[in-house]
């Protein structure tokens, strides 16, 4: 979903398991190589024209400001619990890459019935919550997959390279996806119906999708299961996360997801509803994140590199905590843009950050299994958020007081959270 504060998850680009096979022939590995690429490219412009205005769409069909907001967390909820079937699924599969087929040919058939939503202008909310549930299993239900199998096809001498290298490829196309829609809905509005083109961007993303499903179907599968694979129970998965370096660090990330979706998913109701922006001007202005996001990352990865992510991370988490207070210091565009720029750049050097840390403590034999508990974990810390902000905001009324008072209870709660990362350690953490 889009929000002001733009998070695209690097969980997908994160460094995967290390080989447990002799490398592939050159050929088979340049078509690997590219294959990936198009479809990290694909994958960007569906969340581009697709995901990122699920709740414009929810918006513009008429459903409220509180359930648009919820629709961006309570969906990936109930999607984190439906993707715990994933290691079920691989080990029954013998293979990660044929589960993350089907997840992510499941996922492209989401869009079809809303599609038909968009062109009828209409659908219940029940029906919007269980498509959108499911788009997010078979989201989650792909990405500890795909880490392990794509840690079998990609030597390590290239893998940071080339993993940075499709990161920000995917942030550019999503950008392009985002902003060709964002233009596409305000030629809309301007003919006076801007619900039919909803469809159009629906049906981009799913295309996009089957062309990214495509290119996983052709890459190789040199390890279906590598063979020092564990599938760990939930009692195992939550025995490794609740001790050592690795539940300290779960417990801040938990905690920051939850203090930032107290007003994450509240962003884009109060820009389209009570600050009455356009289509166009709302789209550039979550560009503008995209943008100083991908273009900070590769700095970002030099600091980390030279002074560790853990430091990093004290960066990045200073930097998201007055971000939803600086939305109540004034609503000019202007303004508003510059606190786009800077929350690009602070969540590039926190994921990064994270995403560095959180992979040392894991063991790769364990990942695919405890990757599946982290996106319940972090599920349940965006939607606890935002039912506190909902909460906030139904018992204030619905009007730009309150939204201000959703937005510092955000900033108090983050800055409330660095306790929390006091306590993490400094790993060592180099970039191979």
């Amino acid at each position: 979903m889009a929000s002001a504060e733009v998070s695209v998850p690097l969980i997908r680009t994160a460094k995967p398991l290390q080989p447990h096979h002799s490398l592939p022939s050159s050929e088979v590995l340049k078509r690997d190589l590219r294959l990936s690429i198009r479809d990290g490219s694909a994958y960007g412009l569906m969340i581009g024209a697709g995901e990122t205005y699920l709740q414009a769409f929810v918006l513009a069909i008429g459903m409220g400001e509180v359930f648009a907001a919820l629709i961006a967390t309570l969906p990936q909820l109930i999607g984190s619990l439906l993707q715990l079937m994933s290691p079920w699924a691989v080990r029954s599969l013998g293979s990660h890459k044929w589960w993350v087929v089907a997840c992510a040919g499941l996922q492209s058939l989401c869009f079809l019935p809303l599609i038909i939503a968009a062109w009828a202008e209409q659908i219940s909310q029940a029906a919007v919550l269980v498509v959108v549930s499911f788009y997010w299993a078979t989201s989650l239900g792909t990405g500890p997959a795909w880490n392990t199998w794509q840690g079998t096809i990609i030597p390590r001498d290239i893998r940071a390279k080339f993993f940075a290298r499709r990161a920000i490829l995917c942030q550019v196309t999503t950008l392009v996806g985002f902003l060709a829609g964002g233009f596409a809905l305000r030629a809309g509005k301007a003919s006076g119906n801007d619900v039919p083109v909803f469809a159009v961007l629906f049906g981009v993303a799913m295309v996009c999708r089957i062309i990214s499903t495509v290119c996983l179907s052709l890459q190789s599968e040199p390890s279906p299961i590598p063979p020092e694979m564990r599938f760990l129970t939930l009692s195992e998965q939550w025995h490794r996360f609740s001790r050592g370096p690795s539940g300290r660090l779960l417990l801040f990330a938990v905690g920051m997801q939850v203090a930032v979706y107290i007003a994450g998913p509240f962003f884009v109701p109060y820009m389209l509803k009570e600050l009455q922006f356009q289509y166009h001007h709302y789209a550039v202005l979550i560009g503008v994140s995209f943008v100083s996001k991908f273009v900070s990352l590769r700095w970002w990865g030099r600091l980390a590199h030279r002074t560790g992510a853990h430091r990093l991370l004290w960066i990045g988490s200073l930097g998201l905590v007055p971000l939803a207070g600086g939305w109540a210091i004034s609503s000019n565009y202007y303004w508003l843009l510059v606190l786009q720029l800077g929350a690009g750049a602070a969540w590039g050097a926190y994921e990064l950050a994270l995403v560095l840390l959180f992979f040392e403590t894991i063991h790769e034999s364990e990942r695919t299994s405890l990757l599946t508990l982290y996106n319940v974990a972090n599920s349940v810390a965006l939607a606890a958020g935002s039912l506190l902000g909902a909460l906030i905001l139904n018992g204030l009324g619905l009007n730009a007081t309150s939204y201000m008072c959703v937005f510092a209870a955000s900033t108090l709660f983050r800055g409330l959270m660095l306790v929390l990362l006091r306590r993490v350690p400094a790993a060592p953490i180099v970039i191979s």
